[in-house]
């Protein structure tokens, strides 16, 4: 069994993945009284351009010392190279650098009374058919153990291509994926060759079909470091290639590169997060990663927080039918907000002369108004209808041609 490892046989709750989705559900179980085994595997940064709303800094009590930049606005970059700045208003965006906020979040799980091992996920057994065995292993080489513990449940929160997810939930293995890359770079000092290309309170966004064909390209401020990177769906489109071009085109060839990192993104929340028996998916695991913005850290924490408010009600119950109110509960928060930024990376990213009129929309005031009121309070703002009128048809307008970009 667990040889070497805390002592324990059996747990009420395995989570896989100590990133924010398995963190997060791992902190709220173990403040409810459960037992919980975290397992991490170590040596992973996922590439991220690590932007969290105001409502995930409420919401999750992130405490100001993790943020490396407060973000007061956007610039948007279309194909043709014209730039749309979008100021936040008030308040501010936080960026956080996952090479330390999610050491913090496991941390914290730990500190809640979880148990945390950095450990590699192999598979789940079922002696007799009766209780899942988890098992895993630790060190490597000469140092390489095998464990296994008992679970009345699994939380798979391995990321989109879950090991979890694949073995034990119908239909995961179809996921739709975008792979995402970015790197990380040392900030150029003042006057220096592309000092002038990065703001310390500004993300930017290029729609250009060269540095994405499909999606979008990104240079965010993380205080002394910056994440440049893109993603894309298209097979053969070389995501490495592109970043490099992007650098040359901003200046930023020449700025240290500390670390480089690639994943794939789920396009789409998966229709089932359960086995039906005695697992349960949260985060990337779950395709949890908003369409056309990509953002998901939020969306992974609140994921990981209705899963663990599932995985207590089938722990109290019984009743593996609890176990669908994880997905339940977030698409009737968010089900919504998922198809409209689906449709409109569908409408909009589809060719340059799309992005240079969707850039072009995003001049408007109420469209401003509205993304950011959306963005950082995750609620679709419902109090304006003459606002979301005048959007909807100035988006035909553009669309089909009868204004100039």
């Amino acid at each position: 069994m667990d040889e070497g490892g805390s002592g324990r046989e059996s747990y009420d709750v395995v989570v896989v993945g100590g990133g924010p989705a398995g963190a997060t559900a791992a902190t709220d179980l173990a403040r409810a009284g459960h037992a919980v085994l975290l397992l991490d595997k170590p040596g992973r940064i996922k590439p991220c351009g690590g932007a969290i709303p105001p409502r995930l800094i409420r919401d999750f009590a992130i405490p100001d010392a993790l943020l490396v930049a407060k973000i007061r606005s956007a610039r948007m970059v279309a194909p043709s190279g014209k730039a749309v700045d979008m100021p936040v208003g008030e308040g501010f965006v936080g960026m956080v650098d996952r090479e330390h906020f999610d050491p913090w979040l496991r941390a914290r799980a730990e500190e809640a009374g979880a148990d945390l091992r950095d450990a590699a996920y192999d598979r789940i057994t079922r002696p007799d058919d009766g209780v899942p065995l988890v098992h895993f292993t630790t060190g490597t080489g000469a140092d390489l153990a095998r464990h296994a513990v008992r679970a009345r449940l699994v939380i798979g929160a391995d990321g989109a291509c879950s090991p979890v997810g694949r073995a034990e939930v119908p239909g995961h293995a179809k996921m739709r994926q975008v792979f995402a890359y970015h790197e990380i770079l040392r900030v150029p000092e003042a006057g220096t060759p592309g000092a002038e290309a990065v703001e310390a309170t500004r993300c930017d966004v290029y729609y250009q079909g060269r540095h994405s064909p499909d999606f979008y390209s990104w240079i965010f401020p993380h205080g002394d470091t910056l994440s440049i990177g893109t993603g894309s769906a298209r097979k053969g489109f070389s995501l490495r290639s592109s970043i490099r071009a992007l650098r040359a085109a901003t200046g930023l060839d020449h700025a240290e590169t500390v670390r480089r990192e690639g994943a794939p993104l789920p396009l789409k929340p998966l229709k089932r997060w359960d086995n039906g028996r005695d697992v349960l998916l949260a985060g990337d695991a779950a395709g949890v990663v908003a369409p056309a913005s990509g953002e998901g850290i939020y969306y992974a924490m609140l994921g990981g927080r209705l899963s663990a408010e599932a995985a207590a009600a089938f722990l109290r119950t019984g009743d593996a039918r609890a176990l669908a109110g994880a997905r339940k509960a977030f698409m009737k928060l968010h089900g919504r907000v998922f198809w409209i930024l689906g449709m409109m990376q569908w409408v909009w990213y589809r060719s340059d002369g799309l992005r240079e009129r969707f850039v072009s929309i995003c001049r408007d005031k109420d469209v401003q108004q509205l993304t950011w009121d959306s963005y950082m309070n995750k609620e679709l703002v419902r109090a304006k209808p003459a606002a979301h009128a005048r959007i909807f048809f100035k988006d035909l307008a553009h669309l089909f041609r009868w204004v100039s970009p």
